[in-house]
């Protein structure tokens, strides 16, 4: 092969944030490879930016629990399929898979079968730490290099024979804090005016389970607090879900679906109400308080709670390995009950000071080695991988 010939890489994310760093990642490899770079694969609109043209909309993937993806199971096994196929017809030097295990997983697993003269790498390790350690020997048969977003995840995929390397996490490294000020000014929301950030979720079923629950709490929380403002950030596939939720409603309400506008509103914020997820980090890096909730199929809380080895559904908690941070998970997240743990939080000033700094402290263990950005660990990972 000449170095003129151009590296075939193969990515596919089925989710947002996966979108993010698959776009982060394509930056780097273009940046660092000698050889020109072809991309392919599955993703989203950042992803669409840097170069993809993928092969169907990459939420059509995005979907989490047990019982929950019971209907689009037959449309999955389609889906995985069809990757399969398209992967072994561009005959990719690798294929790099971010995060959505329950599909990538089943992917890489045909194209071994195939015998795919390819390298295989995985970028988001899946969490063994927390339920299902035996993945980590699923990992070390399927992949040939992992890379993790959390310092304490390399040794139980090394215990398997797999190398794996922590980077550190994009959010936390690469991600920028909003212009709160800018967002006000834009909507027309004055400083004095207490606003509150919504963040249900980037997939619709997230937000169909989240949105009754976290709109009533919003409306309970108006009255105790006459002079306030909701911002409702969520991806562009859901924002049709969301806005209907707010129409008429007695209090300034604005959905909003960039990016750009999801950061200037949550540092806009004087509080927010978080889906448990990626998008946590996100608010605290801003350092504003927050309350995380988080609702699933009641039997697929039960499997995950007769499996799951963690106590603590936020990163920042497990970090801390105390709850900093509100968890109204389940039967607790009630709009009663969101509203009382928020309006408590906002009259505590203590208690706000106290998760700022807990939070901040669990943010820099997330940063990665050498104060590099984890894009560019993870694309000389896999440049590496393809010479050694």
């Amino acid at each position: 092969m000449t170095s003129a010939q151009p590296l075939k890489i193969y990515i596919i994310a089925g989710e947002a944030s996966g979108d993010l760093l698959g776009a982060h990642l394509m930056q780097a490899l273009k940046n660092q490879s000698q050889r020109p770079v072809n991309f392919y694969g599955i993703g989203g609109e950042k992803m669409t930016a840097e170069g993809l043209a993928s092969l169907f909309p990459y939420y059509e993937l995005s979907m989490m629990g047990f019982v929950e993806i019971l209907p689009y199971i037959f449309n999955l096994a389609a889906r995985i399929q069809l990757t399969v196929d398209d992967i072994l017809a561009k005959q990719p030097d690798v294929v790099v898979t971010i995060d959505s295990p329950g599909f990538c997983f089943r992917v890489v697993d045909k194209l071994r079968k195939e015998n795919l003269n390819a390298k295989f790498m995985h970028y988001v390790a899946p969490t063994v730490w927390a339920y299902k350690p035996e993945r980590a020997q699923k990992c070390a048969r399927l992949f040939d290099h992992l890379l993790a977003l959390l310092p304490f995840e390399p040794p139980y995929f090394e215990r398997a024979g797999l190398a794996c390397t922590f980077v550190g996490h994009p959010v936390v490294a690469e991600t920028q804090t909003g212009d709160g000020a800018a967002f006000r000014q834009k909507y027309e929301i004055p400083e004095h005016m207490l606003l509150f950030s919504l963040l249900p979720g980037s997939r619709k079923g997230e937000v169909d389970r989240h949105m009754p629950v976290f709109a009533k709490a919003i409306t309970l929380l108006a009255t105790q607090y006459p002079d306030l403002a909701m911002v409702a950030a969520v991806p562009k596939n859901v924002m049709a879900f969301v806005a209907p939720y707010f129409k008429n409603c007695p209090f300034r309400a604005v959905v909003i679906a960039g990016e750009q506008d999801k950061k200037d509103a949550i540092a806009a914020s004087n509080m927010a109400l978080v889906k448990s997820g990626t998008v946590a980090l996100e608010v605290a890096m801003t350092g504003i308080p927050m309350i995380v909730a988080y609702r699933v199929n009641p039997l697929s809380a039960w499997l995950f709670k007769r499996m799951s080895l963690t106590k603590y559904a936020n990163l920042v908690n497990i970090l801390q390995g105390k709850e900093i941070i509100p968890e109204l998970l389940q039967q607790l997240c009630t709009p009663l009950m969101i509203a009382n743990a928020a309006a408590h939080l906002l009259s505590n000033s203590e208690h706000q000071q106290r998760q700022k700094e807990q939070a901040a402290s669990a943010l820099k263990q997330l940063l990665p080695p050498h104060e590099e950005r984890p894009s560019d660990i993870a694309a000389r990972m896999i440049l590496q991988m393809l010479t050694a």
